[in-house]
C-alpha cells in the first residue's frame, strides 16, 4: 500500500509542475499588430490495480500503474487595439499551416468582424 501512495504523490507532483498556466495558455507572441496567445486543451488518464494469488501450487500478489498524459494546440486568443477574438486551429492541415497562414487570417477576420459591426450600426 506504501507503494501506491508513493506513486499517487509522484504523479500529483508531476502534474503540479506540467499542467499549469504557461503549458494550457501559452506565452503571448506578436505578429504584426496582433498579439496572440496560444489556447492548448490537456488530457490526461491514470489507472492502477492489483491481485493476489493464493493457488495450493504457488502464491504471490502483484501490482501496476500507469498514467499518460496529452496536449494539443485548439487555437489562439488574438487581440488588435480593442478587439479580441478566438481563431480556431485547423487540425485538418496540421497547426504547422495554421501558423504559417495566421497574419493572413488574422487580417482578413479582424476586417471581416469591423465590416459587420460597421452594418449593423
Amino acid at each position: 500500500m506504501n507503494n501506491l501512495n508513493e506513486m499517487i504523490e509522484k504523479i500529483t507532483d508531476f502534474l503540479k509542475n506540467e499542467v499549469n498556466t504557461d503549458t494550457l495558455i501559452g506565452k503571448p507572441f506578436q505578429v504584426g499588430e496582433f498579439s496572440c496567445v496560444p489556447i492548448i486543451r490537456v488530457g490526461m488518464g491514470f489507472g492502477a490495480g492489483g491481485g493476489e494469488g493464493t493457488d495450493p501450487k504457488a502464491s504471490g500478489s502483484g501490482g501496476g500503474g500507469g498514467a499518460g498524459i496529452g496536449m494539443e494546440p485548439i487555437g489562439f486568443l488574438v487581440s488588435r487595439a480593442d478587439e479580441i477574438h478566438f481563431i480556431a486551429a485547423s487540425t485538418s492541415k496540421g497547426f504547422s499551416a495554421a501558423i504559417e497562414k495566421l497574419p493572413d487570417l488574422l487580417s482578413k477576420y479582424m476586417d471581416s468582424q469591423k465590416t459587420a459591426s460597421a452594418e449593423k450600426n
